[in-house]
């Protein structure tokens, strides 16, 4: 009997990768192995996770806006960073999910639409995970159509005065700074949308955490409630306008996503696989069965496919080459992909694949909602076929 090859050899994956990639990819793995999984399914047991503790050593190993230069940021390739997020959700889709809010929304936003001042305020203690940011978009009627949002920001001599209700807020009540985006009246539709630093100290500011979630549990998801909050004319992202500046940072989070996911299927993989060798069905392993072998290939090749396709798109996102419908079949493909393989592993694993003792139904539920954050799989489908007929199915 041969020895059994990993997915990484089959694939000869690392042959694609930059030693420094490869060092970053492994610190990671490393540190998620460690310190996150022997703990992970209690957090998602409990519907607890600590986000400060988990933020501050995710900045000691420069996870937290990895891929921005300055500022206390490490400036690493953007495959670096995408292989960070895989690492982190073959974990969990919730430990990812902070580092992608943290890094790709809210620090991405400030560093890229923001002042100076406020790149200096935030920047440094975010990568440092000393600071916890977040990003108001999406809001209880309007997801797939942030341009139809309701909040508002109005002018009062030199302040703006903020009303409206953010939902669905990763890092939501742990935050100490919010971007928001509002409607103000500077332009017509949604050319008037602009970016807020919102510190979440200022007076009319509330994150209640949503909770009952069957998804994302080691993870904290919050409403954000907007009252007549008060900000300087400062607090304004002075780069943004239109959603040109919301959507560049959900692209970025997108991109994170196609790595992050794929990595959620690699774990559940590896989880059946090793199953399978030692669960013994009719006097023999599982794995020594022509339908079990069957569904590890096929599910192999998906996981090898993800990985191909993660891979070239952080290529072309480090030439700076990169476009936006690119990046929406790559998220397409691998979050499908990705619960599809968690679902079939669970088969493999048999009644004890629905327990926290292994993490391939975590995973699937996680990836319900993966399926459907940063562009449901309908969105990513209308702008693939908008690219390629050159028609807006959007309306």
């Amino acid at each position: 009997m041969s020895s059994p090859s990993t997915l990484s050899q089959l694939f000869a994956l690392d042959s694609l990768l930059e030693p420094e990639e490869i060092a970053i990819r492994d610190t990671v793995r490393d540190f998620a192995n460690a310190r996150l999984r022997p703990h992970i399914a209690d957090w998602f047991e409990d519907a607890k996770l600590p986000v400060r503790e988990i933020a501050r050593e995710l900045g000691g190993i420069g996870a937290l806006g990895m891929h921005l230069e300055g500022y206390g940021c490490p400036g690493t390739s953007a495959t670096a960073y995408g292989l960070a997020c895989l690492e982190l959700e073959a974990v969990d889709s919730g430990i990812r999910s902070l580092v992608s809010v943290q890094g790709s929304l809210a620090m991405f936003s400030i560093h890229h639409w923001g002042s100076e001042e406020q790149k200096n305020e935030w920047l440094p203690r975010m990568a440092a995970g000393e600071a916890i940011g977040c990003f108001g978009l999406t809001e209880p009627d309007f997801g797939s159509n942030p341009s139809g949002m309701r909040t508002n920001a109005r002018r009062d001599g030199e302040d703006w005065i903020l009303n409206g209700t953010k939902m669905w807020i990763t890092n939501g009540s742990v935050a100490d700074v919010a971007v928001v985006w509002a409607k103000t009246g500077l332009e017509e539709g949604a050319r008037g949308i602009r970016g807020f630093v919102v510190p979440t100290d200022t007076p009319g500011f509330s994150a209640p955490e949503i909770g009952k979630k069957m998804s994302l549990r080691a993870s904290v998801t919050a409403e954000l409630v907007l009252d007549d909050v008060r900000l300087p004319a400062s607090a304004m992202l002075p780069k943004a306008q239109g959603l040109r500046g919301p959507l560049s940072a959900l692209n970025e989070a997108r991109y994170g996503i196609v790595f992050g996911a794929i990595g959620a299927a690699r774990d559940c993989l590896e989880a059946a696989i090793a199953y399978s060798q030692s669960r013994e069905v009719f006097d023999k392993p599982l794995a020594g069965y022509q339908l079990t072998q069957a569904k590890i290939a096929d599910m192999a090749l998906e996981v090898g496919k993800g990985h191909l396709l993660a891979y070239h798109l952080g290529r072309l996102k480090d030439r700076g080459e990169v476009r936006p419908e690119q990046i929406s079949t790559g998220k397409l493909n691998n979050t499908r992909e990705a619960i599809k393989i968690a679902r079939e592993c669970r088969t493999i694993l048999g009644a004890n694949g629905i327990t926290l003792e292994y993490p391939v139904i975590r995973h699937a539920n996680n990836l319900e909602s993966v399926l459907t954050y940063e562009g449901t799989s309908e969105v990513h489908q209308l702008t693939i076929g908008r690219a390629l007929t050159g028609q807006d199915a959007f309306r």
